[in-house]
């Protein structure tokens, strides 16, 4: 299976297409995941462009001894952080902003969350903390191993498995509260 680096390698032998290819391949699962941190979609997309603005610009960064996936999620990880360490610092928002802010979240969640079973999964991932949060979706979601998701989350291999048998035993107690039937 490629992880992108074959891509990468291309783009970097000149290849125009290359890093497009990137960019399709990559782009909604690092919006929606970089989306758990910073909770606007909008400001998501705005990170993931500059996460692969920062690929583009810096290219001997990327050392292609991690896949270029788990490079890019470490990358929106930090760049989401970032960006909410600086928002706690300047902390005024319109009220108008705050209601289209919501609209803009409800729409995009009915689009995209089609069916009760996964309206029920997002709110339970939703009810998790922000670490528990993470595991869960780059283990099972992105289809990250271990040791990937451990450099992502900057833990090591036990914490990560240790983290997500928790996470795991949480999610099941929160769904289990809503009374969602599992086929």
């Amino acid at each position: 299976m490629d992880n992108g680096a074959s891509s990468y390698r291309r783009f970097l032998n000149g290849e125009e297409g290359a890093f497009e290819e990137i960019m399709l391949k990559y782009r909604d699962g690092l919006t929606f995941f970089i989306g758990g941190f910073v909770r606007d979609i909008m400001t998501a997309e705005d990170i993931a462009i500059d996460v692969f603005t920062y690929l583009l610009l810096n290219p001997k960064k990327y050392d292609f001894s991690v896949s270029l996936k788990t490079y890019l999620y470490m990358l929106g990880r930090s760049r989401a952080l970032d960006h909410l360490r600086s928002r706690k610092r300047r902390m005024t928002v319109d009220i108008s902003e705050l209601e289209n802010e919501l609209a803009d979240r409800e729409s995009l969640e009915d689009s995209v969350l089609a069916d009760e079973r996964s309206r029920a999964v997002n709110r339970a991932l939703g009810a998790l903390p922000e670490k528990m949060r993470t595991v869960l979706y780059l283990i099972y979601f992105e289809e990250l191993s271990y040791e990937e998701t451990a450099r992502v989350m900057k833990l090591n291999r036990k914490q990560v498995d240790n983290l997500l048998y928790r996470a795991k035993a949480r999610f099941r107690l929160i769904i289990g509260e809503e009374g969602v039937q599992w086929i």
